[in-house]
């Protein structure tokens, strides 16, 4: 394996990959060998890489498309920060962009609301506070795995819908007045994700679930929220203590993460490229 070597981060999921700089890798370099770890264990981490924007776009697409949400000439790299435009930190309380950005704070799968959904988020840090700012992770793999047969059969047979401003309007109504929330009608996924390359599943939830096709409002809600709660209790979650360097990969139809607060008053900047599903990644079959 091109003198890789890995190293578990957590007893359900995720390893750290050692023995690789993320600037060497091509199609037919590496990324068979990545691809593989991504497929059995979720998430991968990357210590001590020194990726240009460039090499991290060229490394996503190696994946599949970049996301494309249509508000931009072309997919570009994200920023997840505290930062304006203008390079000021965003620090004020009531800042719609702060807001946003504690959303985040909520356990989910990203961009369950597009019509395309999120296979693999590539997140890596540009800046950091000097503590505090975590991100967590939980494996929805190990979770359905944990659960009685009878709710396992359940949920096999049921179907979520996602929305954008569900999520927003959690963290504060006004918030999910944003027109950039409502640019895409409700989703529908089955609730269940089977990997086609291990045919292991997993479930597909995320903070953005509104309702759940043949229950009520009320009781869908709580019905997800104690599926959610069920898969994060402090025992299954890895939680990241960022390092500058640092590069994470997950698989968005395996994992749920959420952030961590930190002092606002500091920068904190990550990048972040999500890839979009095809179906070669099991997509077709999670259409209801």
């Amino acid at each position: 394996m091109h003198g890789m070597q890995v190293s578990a981060l957590h007893d359900d999921f995720g390893v750290a990959v050692s023995g690789v700089d993320l600037n060497d890798v091509t199609a037919d370099r590496l990324y068979p060998e990545i691809r593989a770890l991504f497929e059995t264990h979720s998430l991968l981490l990357f210590r001590n890489q020194s990726l240009s924007d460039a090499a991290h776009l060229a490394l996503g697409e190696l994946f599949g498309p970049l996301e494309d949400r249509l508000d931009r000439p072309k997919p570009e790299i994200a920023p997840v920060a505290n930062v304006g435009e203008d390079g000021s930190i965003i620090a004020t309380e009531r800042d719609m962009r702060l807001l946003n950005l504690k959303a985040n704070f909520l356990w989910h799968t990203d961009s369950t609301f597009l019509p395309v959904p999120a296979l693999a988020n590539i997140l890596r840090a540009r800046s950091l506070p000097d503590r505090d700012g975590n991100t967590e992770f939980a494996s929805s793999r190990a979770g359905f795995a944990r659960l009685p047969k009878s709710v396992q059969g359940r949920l096999r047979r049921t179907v979520f819908k996602h929305r954008y401003s569900h999520s927003r309007r959690k963290i504060d109504p006004e918030l999910a007045q944003g027109a950039q929330f409502h640019k895409w009608p409700d989703q529908v996924w089955r609730a269940v994700w089977r990997n086609p390359v291990t045919g292991a599943e997993s479930l597909y939830v995320a903070s953005h679930v509104c309702a759940v096709d043949g229950v009520e409002d009320a009781a869908a809600q709580a019905f997800v929220d104690d599926l959610v709660t069920g898969m994060t209790g402090p025992d299954h979650v890895y939680s990241h203590q960022w390092k500058l360097g640092d590069v994470l990969i997950w698989d968005e139809r395996a994992i749920l993460h959420r952030g961590t607060p930190w002092p606002y008053e500091q920068k904190r900047d990550l990048a972040s490229i999500c890839v979009s599903l095809r179906n070669v990644d099991g997509l077709a079959e999670m259409r209801a």
